[in-house]
């Protein structure tokens, strides 16, 4: 854990001079005598410490006055494992804003969603972070803005409203001030690798912190696709997307230092959010090397992590529709509870046109589904009753599964639904919720590897067991399953 990393001045300057990458994201590096910040990998000379001064974030570099580094491009480094990990407001908060919430519904939304005051929201990101939510969120639309400038051939005024900002005046005001560049500087500069992407359609790299397996991350996807939702074609995960301005289709195939990432978007201003999602749903700003570390430490899982290390958990880009899915796989194969959700797109699910053929919808959102004949459902119907009233609840407005839940609280809401029992609820908070401390003692697959390891097999003594691997038996689980031999485990072919 590297809370409040940038307070240890010691530290940091440690970091910098042997250009530890693992740092990225955690801490950033302004330079006194240049006016510049960097990540603490930047491939320059470092600084002399007294020309050193270290900010939490981006945005409060670009709040202090300094621009971002033309060399390491801090800007895209990948976000901080904290906003993984934590479910304080803090977390939460970073959360919705990297979902692009303070740009659509500004600070009164962000504090509504979270269920605070304003003022509270903006005192405690200032104490930790060194700026507020409206830095925060114009930091962001930089980001996004330098993205479509060199990817891109769309004019600037397309780019500007697309990445957020409400004028071309403060879009290029923002570009000059954190990149030193104009945008058109910036795209004068941005490296010609063959022809543009078509308005709509773009290929971009999402960074991660390595070591990266894809092996699990990729098969459980694939193996557990929804017909029409998803597919596994050419290397490549792809499934539809449901944004808040329109629908879009994303490709995601691993590559040895980053994920290669294909959008196609019905409207350019979901580009952000669709980029948060896709990193969220192969968990890309998690710390691999923090987690394994700790889940080495122990002699039963150190083998595990030694002979593939770098698991992560893979998520979801909807939390409604995992529930849901969740729902469905109760105690049925994978098979089956694929063949149920294919029947549900197909009935209710929103059309859609995929440019590569394969993909024809989008998973239903639970208001569809809340209107649907539960006679029509092919499953007992005490799981009836358990889908009927999650996809009612989940509709109305009554159980919110989105970045900004609070852990704890959610996974008792979803207890109290008729059939949830331990089992969906804590699978539901490490897929969709993204609890990294999420475990699974009453899973088949887990006990199976339990057992054959030594460890103890019965869900109380596993949990005493797994005390140990807090607060990441999210990952444990992952490590414990890719004992089996079942495709979740492995990448496609």
């Amino acid at each position: 854990m590297r809370k409040g990393m940038h307070t240890d001045t010691e530290r940091c300057v440690r970091a910098v001079r042997s250009k530890d990458a693992r740092f990225d994201g955690w801490f950033f590096t302004a330079v006194l005598t240049t006016g510049i910040y960097c990540r603490p990998s930047c491939p320059v000379v470092p600084p002399k410490p007294e020309n050193m001064v270290f900010h939490p974030s981006a945005a409060a570099c670009q709040q202090a006055g300094f621009r971002a580094c033309k060399r390491c491009r801090p800007d895209t480094t990948p976000g901080s494992p904290e906003w993984n990990w934590r479910a304080d407001l803090v977390a939460r908060a970073m959360r919705l804003i990297a979902d692009g919430v303070v740009d659509r519904e500004g600070v009164p939304g962000l504090a509504a969603r979270l269920g605070y005051s304003t003022r509270q929201i903006e005192r405690q990101l200032l104490a930790e972070l060194g700026a507020g939510p409206l830095a925060l969120a114009r930091a962001q639309r930089a980001r996004t803005a330098r993205l479509l400038i060199e990817t891109t051939t769309l004019p600037m005024a397309r780019i500007a409203f697309a990445a957020g900002f409400s004028s071309i005046r403060a879009f290029n005001d923002t570009v000059r001030e954190v990149f030193a560049l104009t945008p058109s500087e910036l795209r004068a500069r941005a490296p010609r690798t063959g022809p543009g992407n078509t308005p709509g359609a773009l290929t971009l790299r999402l960074p991660f912190r390595a070591p990266l397996n894809p092996d699990n991350l990729f098969g459980h996807l694939a193996a557990t696709a929804v017909p029409g939702v998803e597919e596994w074609r050419d290397g490549a995960y792809r499934r539809t997307l449901r944004l808040p301005y329109g629908h879009g289709i994303v490709a995601l195939a691993p590559r040895p230092d980053h994920i290669a990432c294909r959008l196609t978007l019905g409207d350019l201003r979901d580009l952000t959010v669709a980029i948060s999602r896709c990193r969220r749903l192969l968990d890309l700003d998690a710390d691999p090397v923090a987690i394994d570390d700790q889940l080495r430490a122990d002699p039963v899982l150190a083998p595990l992590v030694d002979k593939a290390p770098g698991r992560r958990v893979p998520r979801t880009v909807d939390e409604a529709e995992f529930a849901v899915r969740a729902v469905l796989g109760q105690q049925v194969s994978t098979a089956a509870a694929r063949t149920h959700a294919a029947r549900l797109v197909t009935a209710h699910g929103e059309p859609v046109d995929d440019p590569e053929g394969g993909l024809t919808h989008l998973f239903p959102a639970p208001e569809a589904l809340a209107e649907l004949d539960p006679e029509t459902l092919a499953m007992p119907r005490t799981r009836r009753t358990t889908f009927t009233t999650l996809v009612r609840r989940l509709a109305d407005g009554d159980l919110r599964l989105g970045v900004e839940s609070d852990w704890p609280r959610t996974r008792a809401q979803l207890l109290d639904l008729p059939g949830f029992g331990p089992w969906t609820a804590d699978v539901i908070a490490m897929r969709a919720l993204g609890d990294p401390d999420a475990f699974l003692p009453t899973d088949l697959g887990v006990r199976r590897a339990a057992r054959d390891l030594g460890l103890p097999s019965t869900p109380a003594a596993l949990t005493a067991r797994a005390a140990a691997w807090r607060p990441w038996r999210a990952y444990a689980v992952q490590y414990l399953w890719a004992t089996d031999s079942h495709p979740i485990n492995f990448l496609p072919v």
